[in-house]
């Protein structure tokens, strides 16, 4: 073979080298500009135009992935109603209620939010006496023979002194009680006669019969303020524990996310969310739950995958302006590259060996080895890359 014919070929590998790389650096190009090797909160910064060179950097590439969700307050969820009867009133869906607030009313009467962990399961008031035993008939003898002379059976017990009501409940009840503004009674887990004479003033200002007595369903206990869900009955129906749902006051985003890939997924991990108006803000992941469920798979395959509900806060709710609820999309970090090498991912060639190169300025090529994608860069490595190396942007 002649010099010229060694010359001609080189020049022609070089250019199929060239033709190659710039197919590679399209490809990637595009598939970087669909977020398939990740996608940072602002999109990466324009690429030098083709022909002109770039140094190879040493930086840390973080692959973020999104994912859709919804805005709204959390799962509704129903409220303990115990009271009885046909449902008079009900709040507007939305309504906020906080401490000493109708919830709903029962046959006209309220049942009333208060604060606390342990449910209404049971009626509180003051000490009642206990009904002494029966008489015992003329021969000395009761519901239960007794043998004569045997000191105890057939004799007339004397009546119980009143038992106090005493528990937690009780201590609960009075803390409401007591930072809804009424005294005269010590909060403790005993229910004193002054315990009930300060229910009888606070159910004066119900409009309520002034017992001294708390029914089993006057009183709905939540952890804090809650927001009206959407209610479970019409007006005019019977009552259930499904009468009315609620949720929390404050914004939340639900993902239903793949179980396959929720590694993502972890209690106070932090992610980006955009708002329907494309308006960032910063939430944390902060439930994950327990139990996968099955979902239509897309594609009209009709396969099923399994997703898990994955709640997120949002610390800053006053950046969600105006919007109540809708559509979101939350962007997660996945795999990070600390401290390695990058390079646009344009400046990758196709060698006619096989892998990825990079041209060099002086317009040799160089063999690298590829790694994560992100933010349109790419991790490379090599024997022969190294931070400062000019590469070229193929044409």
């Amino acid at each position: 073979m002649t010099d010229l014919d060694e010359k001609r070929g080189a020049r022609g590998r070089r250019a199929s080298l060239v033709v190659a790389g710039a197919v590679v650096a399209a490809v990637v190009a595009v598939a970087g500009a669909l977020g398939l090797g990740g996608g940072g909160d602002e999109g990466p910064e324009a690429l030098p135009r083709a022909g002109s060179t770039v140094p190879v950097t040493r930086a840390t590439l973080t692959e973020r992935t999104t994912v859709d969700g919804t805005l709204g307050y959390g799962p509704e969820i129903p409220l303990p109603v115990k009271a009885t009867g046909t449902v008079t009133w009900l709040p507007a869906p939305g309504t906020t209620a906080e401490r000493g607030d109708t919830l709903l009313r029962v046959d006209d009467r309220p049942t009333v939010l208060l604060y606390g962990a342990l449910p209404m399961y049971r009626d509180l008031g003051p000490a009642r006496t206990a009904p002494a035993a029966p008489e015992s008939d003329e021969s000395g003898e009761s519901g239960e023979p007794g043998e004569p002379g045997e000191p105890g059976k057939g004799a007339h017990p004397a009546a119980q002194e009143p038992a106090p009501v005493r528990g937690m409940d009780v201590m609960q009840f009075e803390t409401n009680l007591a930072a809804l503004g009424y005294t005269g009674f010590t909060v403790d887990e005993t229910f004193t006669e002054g315990t009930a004479a300060a229910v009888e003033r606070w159910q004066k200002s119900l409009g309520l019969p002034q017992t001294g007595t708390v029914g089993v369903g006057d009183v709905v206990y939540s952890a804090g303020r809650i927001r009206i869900g959407r209610p479970g009955v019409r007006l005019g129906a019977a009552v259930g524990e499904g009468a009315l749902s609620y949720t929390g006051t404050t914004h939340k985003v639900v993902v239903n996310a793949s179980a396959a890939e929720a590694s993502w997924a972890v209690r106070g991990a932090g992610v980006t969310i955009r708002l329907p108006d494309e308006t960032a803000v910063k939430g944390r992941v902060a439930s994950v739950g327990k139990q996968a469920d099955e979902a239509e798979g897309g594609g009209g395959t009709g396969e099923r995958a399994a997703t898990v509900p994955v709640t997120l806060t949002i610390k800053d709710q006053e950046a969600v302006g105006k919007w109540e609820s809708g559509p979101v999309t939350v962007a997660y970090v996945g795999r990070r590259a600390e401290n390695v090498l990058t390079v646009p991912v344009a400046t990758l060639v196709a060698l006619a060996e096989g892998g990825h190169g990079l041209e060099k300025a002086d317009g040799t090529f160089v063999a690298v080895k590829t790694g994560l994608f992100a933010d349109g860069d790419v991790e490379v490595s090599g024997p022969a890359v190294r931070e400062g190396l000019k590469v070229r942007i193929p044409e």
